[in-house]
């Protein structure tokens, strides 16, 4: 955001110096923001400002903009703002459903592979294949040879006795019917992946 507009939330960098008076973060408006936890410098943290925050940025004579630290799922799970993406390392294709974060796991997941059925049959009357309401969608897509390579290489799967790979997920979909050529890069592949379930978000709305 530019230093004129406004949002409950930024995040911020802490800057050197915190005391008993607390800490300055750098957040893009026309002075530092104050928060009242000593924080070590060069700390990423998300803001939340308090009552008259937003007052004192627009006041020019206003020497103090204040704001206190919060979790950086707060702007998304509390306000529903789009608040960028983590990246998480999973070891195998298992391990990504193991070590979900959240409670529960996935309410539904998505595989993704040209043997799949038509993406465009999760949004027809076909009752095994709908998807109903949800609060944590997983849709993935494999590398150059597919999703089969990942469950093949996955010992816990195959200790589990998985022959399909269609069989580790709640659907199994082909996110580019006709796309007419061996394969399609995983990049290529992961803009068209949203694009294709992109009802789903908009429709569980």
């Amino acid at each position: 955001m530019k230093p004129d507009e406004w949002c409950l939330y930024r995040e911020g960098v802490t800057l050197p110096g915190a005391d008993e008076h607390g800490t300055f973060v750098e957040a893009g408006l026309r002075i530092p923001v104050t928060i009242k936890e000593q924080i070590p410098g060069n700390t990423r943290v998300t803001l939340k400002f308090v009552e008259g925050a937003e007052e004192a940025s627009k006041d020019g004579n206003s020497e103090i903009i204040e704001a206190e630290p919060v979790n950086p799922n707060e702007p998304r799970e509390e306000s529903g703002y789009y608040w960028g993406f983590n990246v998480r390392k999973a070891g195998s294709l298992s391990d990504v459903f193991t070590e979900c974060p959240y409670d529960g796991g996935y309410d539904i997941t998505v595989g993704t592979s040209e043997r799949g059925v038509p993406v465009e049959e999760l949004y027809s009357d076909d009752e095994d294949q709908r998807v109903g309401k949800f609060k944590h969608l997983l849709g993935v897509l494999g590398g150059g040879a597919g999703l089969e390579g990942a469950v093949k290489n996955d010992e816990e799967l195959q200790k589990l006795g998985v022959v399909q790979t269609s069989d580790v997920f709640d659907r199994w979909v082909d996110v580019c019917p006709g796309q007419g050529s061996r394969t399609i890069r995983t990049e290529e592949a992961v803009w068209i992946g949203l694009m294709g379930l992109r009802r789903l978000v908009t429709d569980n709305q």
